[in-house]
């Protein structure tokens, strides 16, 4: 029974046959060439290519499935209560300043202030601490609408000259406006670098100041990696327009931490950043008094700015999503475990039953032409 297209050969066609032979316009019985019917150069054989590595093939049962629920449950709802729990327990103040620290004679005129040099940017804001912080204490500034994951924004800046001074003028066409003063490059060089944020905080309790510690507070890896101890800044907002902050030429890169945390993109549009750490504890009922100057222009796109002063626990900052994330999986594990067990008990099917074959329950004709 022929059941193949026809093979055109010189001069004869050929219909392939289920037996490997062929049939002529003849009507005769010839073997068809091995060129034809096998590959000269097999592949080389292993085990895996033929599919003979031994395997595990688990056959999901109703026991199965009701006890993984069940163990995830078991799991996952105790994990959800202890990070709720921490999260609960973490002490935050979170203060907006942007509006506040703007006097009153300039706020019709916003701009003209933010961006007047020999305007006193200095502003005072006393804070009461709700609960008892023991330290370290934290301390983040919080940008809103700021979009540091913007692609042009986050490619302004030149990853080989923070890393080596030999490259100082490498890959400047990366950096947008913000390459060079004249013939000379700016170091370092982009956008990113030259919107550095520049408020800066002062505190004091009962008329004594707090200590704000700066060290360690970007990432290892950041500062031994990507920005090289050989590698000092140049020009730093010597351009036309004027940035953020300006860095200090005395001091490697590598060690302005500052720098390396603000280099570090944010992922939203609102994010924090680490600003220092006070390493002593705060009192409940105490009063801070907070001295800012207020010289990061956030203004001029509608942005907020926000001092925040937090404790931390062994899951992180004060975020309740953990831990209502671990309830919530835990808490539909277990209602499926327990829907699943009620099913299997009352309407059971033992596994393997033809009954439920759809031919079984309704019986379809089949026609093999």
């Amino acid at each position: 029974m022929a059941m193949s297209p026809l093979l055109e050969d010189d001069t004869t066609l050929f219909d392939v046959n289920l037996d490997g032979t062929s049939t002529s316009e003849g009507g005769g019985y010839e073997p068809i060439p091995a060129s034809k019917t096998k590959s000269e150069k097999p592949p080389p054989y292993s085990r895996f290519t033929q599919q003979e590595l031994p395997a595990c093939k688990p056959i999901v049962t109703p026991q199965l499935v009701i006890a993984a629920f069940t163990l995830i449950g078991i799991v996952f709802f105790p994990i959800g209560i202890a990070a709720l729990s921490a999260s609960n327990k973490v002490v935050e103040i979170e203060e907006r300043y942007d509006r506040e620290c703007i006097p009153p004679i300039y706020s019709n005129r916003i701009l003209q202030y933010i961006q007047s040099v020999g305007t006193d940017k200095t502003c005072t804001r006393r804070l009461t601490v709700p609960k008892h912080m023991k330290s370290p204490v934290f301390i983040y500034y919080q940008l809103t609408d700021f979009y540091q994951n913007y692609r042009i924004y986050k490619s302004s800046r030149s990853d080989l000259q923070l890393k080596s001074k030999a490259d100082e003028s490498s890959e400047l066409e990366n950096c947008g406006p913000v390459q060079k003063v004249g013939d000379k490059p700016i170091v370092p060089c982009g956008l990113v670098a030259w919107s550095m944020f520049n408020d800066t905080y002062s505190f004091s309790v009962k008329g004594k100041v707090l200590i704000v510690n700066k060290m360690n507070i970007a990432w290892e890896s950041d500062k031994e990696g990507r920005f090289g101890s050989d590698v000092y800044p140049k020009n730093s907002q010597t351009g036309d327009v004027i940035g953020g902050a300006t860095l200090n030429s005395s001091i490697p890169l590598s060690e302005q931490e500052d720098l390396i945390v603000w280099m570090r993109p944010a992922a939203l549009r609102n994010f924090r950043k680490l600003y220092g750490r006070i390493d002593v504890d705060l009192e409940a009922n105490e009063e801070i008094k907070v001295e800012i100057k207020n010289n990061y222009n956030s203004y001029g796109y509608g942005g907020e700015k926000l001092l925040v002063l937090s404790t931390t626990s062994a899951f992180g900052g004060k975020n309740k999503f953990l831990g209502i994330a671990y309830l919530t999986v835990g808490g539909f594990s277990f209602v499926f475990a327990i829907v699943f067990a009620i099913i299997h008990r009352f309407k059971r099917r033992d596994i393997g039953d033809t009954a439920y074959l759809s031919w079984n329950r309704s019986p379809v004709g089949y026609y093999i032409k």
